[in-house]
């Protein structure tokens, strides 16, 4: 049977906290132009104290719920791509949909990283083939400020905090998810890693906190693997549909810094111009990357109708995964 998805509305929120370059040399040995000239960064945005990731999620989905001419009510599932969720148990898409006011909708996290909302969005197009009449709200949201380790400056000046979310649903209102491509390799796994206090490094009562209770990074390993993963399933999704690099209005890639993106353009022969960049102004929000991008792209009026759109990301796990959207 087949089916068509589309993005009925978007929309994002940032917190309002500015965290600059000059704020972070307060903080670690480092400096604006160390900084700037190695990941593309001038500023981040962290949350306030007692602001948690379904807040920011909540935010996001009411504007895109908004954008869409929905009301909350018409939403039958719930997604959120988080890796720092409110709490391991309930679920920052629980909380979500407490705080929508939607009980008995179904709602879980998917824990993909950077790549969890792409993953999110595949997830929402199995639903619908499904259920034709589901209207799906996907969420990217995080507050990686609450895992960097502050004393690490390779990790600590890249990431920020914040939500973008998206509706999408059979109603042809929108742009079509035309496709999405979804990839792993586990064995990578130990490149990037959070692992303090999961079953496999267990925390007993009294233990202190650690360096493995937050993000740990090979730079070089995961910067390699990540421009090749990215190039390699943006040109498969391409290739599926018919089309190739020529045929992109729009690439919207995970903002991850600006070496990897400038590297990802450049295997995938795009022009600088074809390319939405906002890394220098919220950093790396994983999973809310993408989604917040691609709102922020077509408010900006860098997406018009006709435009095709390629996004592309890349995570912990690894994952990573591509997409194409025409408006």
């Amino acid at each position: 049977m087949s089916f068509s998805c589309y993005i009925n509305g978007l929309g994002f929120h940032v917190p309002e906290r500015i965290f600059t370059n000059r704020d972070m040399e307060q903080l670690v040995e480092t400096s604006d132009e160390w900084i700037t000239s190695r990941t593309g960064i001038k500023e981040r945005r962290f949350v306030s104290p007692g602001q948690a990731c379904s807040d920011l999620a909540y935010e996001a989905s009411l504007k895109a719920i908004s954008d869409a001419g929905r009301r909350p009510e018409e939403i039958t599932h719930i997604l959120v791509g988080t890796f720092t969720p409110d709490s391991y148990c309930p679920s920052t898409a629980c909380l979500l949909q407490d705080k929508l006011g939607l009980k008995g909708v179904p709602a879980f996290d998917l824990y993909a990283a950077c790549s969890g909302f792409l993953y999110s969005l595949e997830t929402a197009r199995a639903l619908i083939s499904l259920h034709p009449d589901a209207v799906v709200l996907v969420v990217g949201a995080e507050v990686v400020s609450s895992r960097v380790n502050f004393e690490d400056r390779t990790t600590c000046v890249l990431f920020g905090d914040g939500a973008g979310a998206a509706v999408v649903s059979g109603s042809n209102k929108g742009p079509k998810l035309e496709d999405v491509a979804l990839s792993a390799d586990g064995s990578l796994g130990s490149l990037l890693t959070i692992s303090g206090g999961g079953s496999a490094n267990p925390v007993k009562l009294g233990d202190v906190v650690g360096p493995d209770f937050f993000v740990q990074m090979q730079g070089t390993e995961v910067f390699r693997h990540a421009v090749r993963s990215m190039v390699s399933i943006s040109r498969d999704v391409l290739s599926r549909n018919g089309l190739t690099e020529e045929d992109v209005d729009l690439l919207i890639p995970h903002q991850a810094n600006i070496r990897i993106i400038d590297s990802v353009t450049k295997k995938l022969h795009l022009p600088r111009e074809k390319v939405y960049i906002n890394v220098d102004k919220y950093g790396n929000t994983s999973a809310a990357s993408i989604p917040i991008a691609l709102a922020e792209a077509r408010a900006m009026g860098r997406i018009g109708a006709g435009s095709t759109v390629l996004l592309s990301s890349f995570g912990g796990g690894f994952t990573w995964a591509s997409a194409l959207v025409r408006f």
